[in-house]
């Protein structure tokens, strides 16, 4: 049996997206740029995409910018409005437990010499509002905080984050990463006081290197990547046709029965972590409940090592990781981990299992006979 619970570093693509994607590469293949009809034919492709996305948050359309995925968003929203608006002033918020693309874009930008605040969380993951209204300076023009952790599913509350923000300067920029948000929520940017939300194609069954960042028409930003203009310059280079419209089918079929989906994962989430519980020396990180994601369980196995469990269970055909995907090659220490206060020696002991649509109730009951198994064995081999 394959089970795939690595939902979060990857999703499936619906056949419907994959199937549109494929008559575009062979059929309607023209430059959206071109003045001919197959240019013509490839451009309706990327308006109608436009119109599906910016009917999805309430905005407009011509706030939507296509982009290869979420950290190019990130990267586009961070740097394109912090050197911006610098003449304002020079100092961002985010928090610890961003995702790279957020985090290392920060850390980039403080060689620029903007200077930046990182916001603590608390155990279960979340920022408290009265260290953001502390961290609010005059000095203040950006901040960043993303709707959904990768690691552990801790939701913020970007909403009351946008009221607050906005109460004390309406002219502070307010950025979301909805990377893991994005697919499983409603979002709706003017509502709750976004200014730019970047969102990736592959978190929600689209293709890999697609992805859009909105961006309120009132919102000063420069671009990051230079060309032919395209995108009103905010975003050169071909636009990437198949992609996005492969992104905007799998936005319409995902949102399009979004409650029931939902709910479902919620199901799933409560069987695996009740299930997960009967193992002695576990602990699930974050919220296990539904204040927090309902795709994502972060677990600590005391005494065995992440990446042994993770063969472990690959042998047995069941796919989880050990902490976000784009580090994974690199190991190091979680820093969500380590800003939630997990115990040290729990940090190399950590398994992701996130699920998605196509997830089964069967996948979760076998998963979790593969853990009774697996983890005693794995721990009485350890203490030999």
């Amino acid at each position: 049996m394959e089970v795939y619970l690595d939902n979060s570093a990857t999703t499936r693509c619906f056949d419907k997206a994959a199937a549109l994607m494929t008559r575009i590469m062979c059929e309607d293949y023209g430059n959206p740029s071109s003045l001919h009809r197959k240019g013509v034919e490839a451009e309706k492709y990327i308006r109608y995409a436009k119109d599906v996305i910016a009917d999805n948050l309430k905005v407009n359309q011509k706030e939507i910018f296509f982009t290869s995925g979420g950290t190019e968003s990130d990267n586009l929203a961070l740097m394109g409005c912090a050197r911006a608006n610098c003449r304002s002033g020079r100092h961002l918020i985010t928090t610890q437990i961003e995702h790279p693309a957020v985090l290392q874009t920060m850390k980039h930008l403080e060689e620029e010499e903007f200077r930046v605040t990182y916001l603590p969380v608390d155990q279960k993951g979340c920022i408290r509002l009265e260290d953001l209204g502390r961290a609010i300076t005059g000095e203040t023009i950006l901040v960043s905080i993303m709707h959904t952790n990768n690691e552990v599913g801790s939701m913020q509350p970007v909403a009351k984050a946008g009221a607050l923000i906005k109460g004390i300067n309406p002219r502070i920029l307010f950025h979301v990463d909805a990377v893991q948000g994005y697919g499983k929520c409603r979002i709706y940017p003017k509502r709750m006081k976004i200014d730019l939300l970047s969102a990736s194609g592959h978190k929600i069954h689209g293709p890999k290197g697609t992805g859009f960042l909105y961006v309120d028409e009132k919102v000063k930003i420069k671009p990051i990547v230079f060309g032919g203009g395209q995108q009103n310059g905010i975003r050169s280079g071909t636009e990437n046709v198949p992609g996005i419209a492969g992104l905007a089918k799998a936005i319409e079929i995902i949102y399009g029965d979004l409650d029931r989906e939902v709910e479902k994962l919620y199901r799933l989430k409560r069987a695996f972590v009740s299930g997960v519980q009967k193992i002695d020396d576990v602990i699930v990180n974050g919220h296990s409940d539904e204040t927090g994601a309902p795709h994502i369980v972060s677990v600590s196995f005391k005494g065995v090592r992440s990446e042994v469990i993770l063969h472990a269970l690959e042998d047995k055909g069941v796919y989880v990781s050990a902490g976000s995907a784009c580090s994974a090659r690199k190991p190091q220490p979680s820093a969500t981990l380590r800003a939630m206060g997990i115990e040290p020696q729990l940090l190399g002991s950590t398994i992701r299992f996130s699920f998605s649509v196509f997830t089964t109730m069967e996948e979760i009951n076998y998963t979790l006979e593969m853990l009774y198994d697996i983890i005693p064995m794995l721990r009485k081999y350890t203490r030999q």
